[in-house]
């Protein structure tokens, strides 16, 4: 745990417990850290989400378990109407909106979740489903920006990635503590719980938890490497502009192998758009073509920036130089959309 915490304010955390095995774990594991260690002890945080009709009584059961512990507990309803479909989404865009904002409020910078081994083979499974490249298949990262817009001075930590959902259960039966199944982990109508299924069936063919998990992992290495040579393009390709966003060497992006320029393009633009995640990747790639094809005659739009040639007399590389500007977003009417 002592490398998830902040060094200059240990007090600054807390934990969030649906009432399930994995995130209880996580909150009588964080519990004991903190009293071995003489640190201000993590704020509880659960959800009242209404889906259900026990999910208030769920929610007070899981405050009690924490107030057992000596841990203050913090209940955030989930108000208002909610969608028929895409349930999934919108629950996930709501409790992290909600836990963001509490953060936000009590000067909190770091969440610690219960995600584990298994969530993390399921996750690489579902965007194997979808498509993803290589930063998706690396899967979760132990240390994660926001999930959602709006909360970029805020960490999630995710502690528990090395060890499987039936460790956590042991542990769990061995302090005597309950923890609530929720029934919605057995609707297959949610892809999750399709893929957890999938996963039971592949175990027998010699694909287990740790090994997608394993693989998961060698790809997050990937990453890493692909992120230093990535740092060194920018380095080479950007320079800053006058308190006005940057200018961007197109010949250098370009020039660098197809994934460290793309790469190296979507930081560019999470930097200047103040965006915590990439861009949507066929938009980026779009983008990156028309640039790389010196196709890029008007203004584009993208994750919150402009991006534009420079003329002749602008340029301050040579052949081709782009400027990179936060989107005023009152001021777009005309722009080109990669």
């Amino acid at each position: 745990m002592a490398g998830y915490v902040a060094p200059n304010n240990p007090g600054s955390w807390a934990v969030a417990v649906s009432g399930g095995g994995d995130s209880l774990a996580l909150m009588h594991l964080l519990g004991s850290f903190a009293r071995r260690e003489g640190l201000s002890p993590p704020v509880v945080l659960t959800l009242d989400h209404g889906l259900r009709k026990s999910s208030a009584m769920d929610a007070k059961k899981v405050a009690a378990w924490a107030k057992r512990l000596g841990l203050a507990a913090t209940v955030l309803t989930w108000r208002g109407k909610k969608p028929k479909t895409g349930i999934e989404a919108a629950a996930r865009e709501a409790r992290y909106r909600l836990m963001g904002n509490f953060l936000t409020k009590n000067k909190i910078g770091t969440l610690f979740v219960g995600h584990n081994q298994d969530d993390q083979a399921e996750t690489f499974l579902l965007r194997l489903a979808r498509g993803s490249g290589l930063d998706g298949l690396a899967g979760m990262q132990p240390r994660a920006p926001w999930p959602v817009e709006g909360f970029a001075a805020l960490v999630l930590a995710r502690p528990l990635l090395g060890l499987s959902r039936d460790q956590l259960r042991a542990y769990l039966k061995a302090r005597g503590q309950a923890w609530l199944d929720d029934p919605m982990n057995e609707d297959t109508a949610f892809d999750r719980v399709k893929i957890r299924k999938t996963l039971d069936a592949l175990t027998g063919s010699g694909l287990t938890v740790a090994r997608i998990a394993a693989a998961a992992a060698h790809l997050a290495r990937a990453r890493e490497s692909l992120d230093v040579m990535t740092a060194a393009v920018v380095q080479r390709a950007v320079r800053q502009r006058d308190g006005s966003g940057i200018l961007l060497d197109a010949a250098a992006l370009t020039a660098a192998p197809r994934e460290v320029g793309l790469r190296a393009l979507a930081s560019v633009l999470m930097a200047v758009g103040e965006q915590a995640y990439r861009p949507r990747f066929e938009s980026l790639e779009r983008l990156f073509d028309k640039i790389a094809g010196a196709q890029l005659r008007g203004v584009a739009t993208l994750h919150g920036c402009q991006i534009r040639p420079l003329g002749n007399k602008e340029k301050e590389f040579a052949p081709f130089s782009l400027a990179v500007t936060r989107e005023n977003p009152r001021k777009t009417v005309g722009s080109v959309n990669p």
